[in-house]
C-alpha cells in the first residue's frame, strides 16, 4: 500500500473529510512519527506496534566493485517492532 493509498482508504472510512483534510493528517502523523525518531525518543502505539532507534556499529565493509576494504561507519537506524495483537491478527 501507497500513501496515496493509505489517504484514500482513511478519506473513504470519515466520510466528513475530504482528500486533502486526509492528507495533511496522515502527512502530520508520520512526520510526527520521524520527528521523535530524529529526535532519539520512542514511539510506542497499543495494539500497534513500536518505533525505536537501533545503534548499529561501525565495521569495515567491501565495495563490490573493487573488492577493496570500505569503511562503514556507526549509525542509528530506525526499527519497528509489531505488537502482540498486531502479531496475533497477522499470524491467524
Amino acid at each position: 500500500m501507497t500513501k496515496a493509498e493509505l489517504i484514500e482508504r482513511v478519506s473513504e472510512q470519515i466520510h466528513t473529510l475530504t482528500k486533502r483534510q486526509t492528507e495533511i493528517i496522515v502527512n502530520a502523523v508520520f512526520n510526527s512519527i520521524k520527528d521523535t525518531l530524529a529526535g532519539g525518543e520512542k514511539i510506542e502505539i497499543r495494539g500497534f506496534g513500536s518505533f525505536r532507534l537501533r545503534q548499529r556499529r561501525s565495521r569495515e565493509g567491501r565495495n563490490p566493485k573493487t573488492g577493496s576494504p570500505v569503511a562503514v561507519p556507526a549509525k542509528r537506524v530506525p526499527f519497528f517492532k509489531a505488537g502482540k495483537e498486531l502479531k496475533e491478527l497477522v499470524d491467524h
